[in-house]
């Protein structure tokens, strides 16, 4: 359809036509208005435009790592979730917050830093050591240039600096953590009574009471909307490639695209920092200048430059391996660094170079120049990616059939998928939630399903994209629409529900009864014997104690410490209308005495960091108030 639109658009015909409705155009003053900028960006903080590329990138990630981490578990539909995609655009919307703030306070990720945070991944290490040819495979397998991936990680530890400025900021005092130490190692005395519920002298429901309950809970007895679709859904399993690709194509196109299999030249470099600080005053730059040129002459002399990067480097987390900084290649290093480095020879040392991280004295140490792969070692991966291409080409051939056709005609499916060779397929009942399993489990096709185009119109749905060269159109089989049940079906449903309701208020009612008396009284047993249940008796509780309600401890523990001799009562509903009754008879403080010392500075760091984060969303909160925000949750 789209192709013969294509050849009726040409020659003196479409000329004359879009001739005249230009003029059309223009006699309203629409051209100027068509041709305006339309916004694309999904969100935009302040200037800054969070686009949609952007935002579909981190989707993806989030994507790839739940398929790494959750492998057949993963289900693709929960990241189409509104709820879902509105938490990924809020927290880069807060990245982008904390990367405007870094740039007004100053703080950034140093060069060194983004290298050793590459460099400690071990993702990227054969035997505990960076590898610059695994660093190349693996960022090729994922689509990424070595820049991208750097941009990437550069953000990621942007968005850490101003927490952890705070964190380091924070100081947690010894008295600090004795006091939460020795809440947390409190041991409570306590004794309790599970209230039995009580037994109903009225189990009597009228059939007023019923009619009553029933028209004031309606909702309560509405079946849920329901239908079924027929549906023709559509994969790369559906088509086959032409034929195997000869060896004439493949080497043709490893000739057209060469580039894709060059290695870059990568460098064996080691160097010794001399840090210059931020906003360094000119004594303070000639400091560092005097100081690398120092070092640069014992180097060029012949000192052991492993010895003198240790004894002098100011980079961390080079300085202890002797300045070793592995294979380089282009585009790892700032500028000034690389400009340097690729025009020495091997073997060479080179004087200080100033980048924005101080001074650096380059040991040029190994060079392995760039070379092509040969057309053995990617024949496979050639012949792997026609075939794939073949596919992805005549599925996107019948995709676009199919989609022409519904659009041609959207009363039913059986006829096209007849003239296409596809198979018609239904799915049972299924309600807005969708299905359990299957198609009619995937959101968006929930969606369609219940959408005015299938089931007012009773037309077929547009064509729904499922990812992964995977789309499905449907068609309404059959519509339950929802119903009120009639009240002769539920009224034994509604009859439990009005006694339980009086039990669990009778239970109420005992439990308050027997908390006034007690607290009258002052004898738990006393009150409680009656009711054939002994009081069971916890001396040295702890928050957490298996075989005790959750519920129970955690009211003991809020509970105020009682008077000397005396005890202090509550109730609880532990569970849907059980009640206990609880007095606590004394409270132990912590023994923090036997706790490690390793123990109290691992609790230490865990406060700090609570408190940096409380104090960093309290900021970015702040930061949200005074940042012009827009969201445009329809590009999402």
């Amino acid at each position: 359809m789209l192709q013969n639109l294509r050849e009726k658009l040409h020659g003196w015909p479409a000329i004359i036509l879009f001739g005249a409705l230009a003029l059309l155009l223009a006699s309203f003053g629409l051209i100027g208005y068509v041709s305006q900028n339309v916004d694309t960006f999904v969100a935009k903080v302040g200037k800054h435009e969070i686009s949609q590329t952007d935002y579909q990138d981190r989707m993806n990630a989030l994507r790839r790592q739940a398929t790494e981490t959750q492998g057949a578990n993963f289900d693709p539909s929960y990241f189409d979730k509104p709820e879902v995609k509105e938490q990924v655009l809020d927290a880069l919307i807060k990245q982008q917050l904390l990367q405007q703030a870094n740039d007004h306070l100053g703080l950034k990720v140093t060069d060194a830093e983004l290298r050793d945070e590459i460099a400690n991944d071990s993702n990227f290490q054969v035997d505990g050591k960076f590898n610059a040819d695994t660093y190349s495979a693996v960022l090729t397998a994922n689509g990424m240039t070595p820049q991208m991936y750097q941009n990437r990680v550069r953000a990621s530890l942007e968005t850490e600096l101003l927490p952890n400025a705070i964190s380091s900021s924070e100081v947690i005092t010894d008295d600090q953590v004795d006091e939460y130490l020795r809440l947390q190692t409190q041991k409570r005395d306590l004794r309790y009574v599970m209230l039995p519920r009580p037994a109903l002298t009225d189990t009597t429901v009228s059939d007023k009471e019923v009619a009553d309950w029933y028209a004031q809970h309606k909702a309560d007895f509405m079946t849920p909307e329901k239908v079924s679709v027929n549906y023709i859904e559509l994969s790369t399993d559906d088509v086959k490639a032409d034929s195997t690709p000869d060896e004439a194509a493949l080497k043709q196109r490893y000739e057209r695209e060469k580039n894709r299999y060059q290695e870059p030249e990568q460098r064996l470099v080691s160097h010794i920092l001399i840090d210059v600080p931020k906003n360094a005053t000119p004594a303070q730059q000639k400091t560092a200048l005097a100081k690398a040129e120092s070092v640069y002459k014992k180097a060029e002399s012949g000192a052991d430059f492993a010895k003198l990067a240790k004894q002098y480097s100011d980079d961390l987390g080079s300085k202890n391996d002797g300045g070793n900084l592995g294979w380089i290649e282009r585009g790892v290093t700032n500028k000034a660094f690389e400009d340097a480095l690729f025009s020495m020879k091997q073997g060479q040392i080179s004087k200080p170079v100033l980048s924005p991280e101080g001074y650096h004295i380059i040991d040029l140490r190994g060079v392995r120049a760039g070379k092509v792969k040969p057309f053995s070692e990617v024949r496979d991966q050639l012949a792997k990616e026609m075939e794939q291409g073949d596919l992805e080409r005549k599925y996107s051939e019948l995709a676009g059939k199919l989609t022409d056709k519904v659009y041609a005609d959207p009363s039913a499916l059986a006829p096209i998928a007849q003239e296409l060779g596809l198979k018609v397929q239904h799915t049972d009942l299924f309600t807005r939630d969708g299905a359990k399993q299957g198609i009619a489990s995937n959101p968006k096709v929930v969606k369609a399903a219940f959408s005015d185009q299938v089931l007012v119109q009773g037309n077929t749905s547009d064509a729904i994209d499922l990812g992964s060269n995977r789309m499905v159109v449907v068609h309404m089989l059959k519509h339950e629409a929802s119903k009120l049940q009639p009240l002769d079906q539920v009224s034994g449903q509604i009859r439990a529900n009005i006694l339980a309701q009086r039990v669990a208020k009778a239970a109420k009612a005992q439990a308050d009864k027997l908390l006034a008396e007690v607290r009258k009284n002052g004898d738990l047993d006393k009150d409680t014997a009656g009711l054939g249940v002994a009081a069971q008796s916890l001396k040295g509780a702890q928050r957490v104690q298996n075989g005790v309600s959750p519920k129970l401890l955690e009211t003991a523990f809020s509970m105020p410490h009682p008077a000397k001799g005396k005890a202090t009562y509550a109730t609880v509903e532990v569970s849907d209308g059980n009640y206990a009754l609880i007095a606590l008879d004394g409270v132990q403080p912590g023994d923090i005495s036997k706790i490690p010392e390793m123990v109290r500075n691992g609790l230490r760091q865990r406060m700090a960091q609570a408190y940096a984060t409380t104090e960093t969303n309290a900021f970015i909160d702040v930061l949200q108030k005074h940042t012009k925000i827009e969201i445009a949750k329809q590009r999402m």
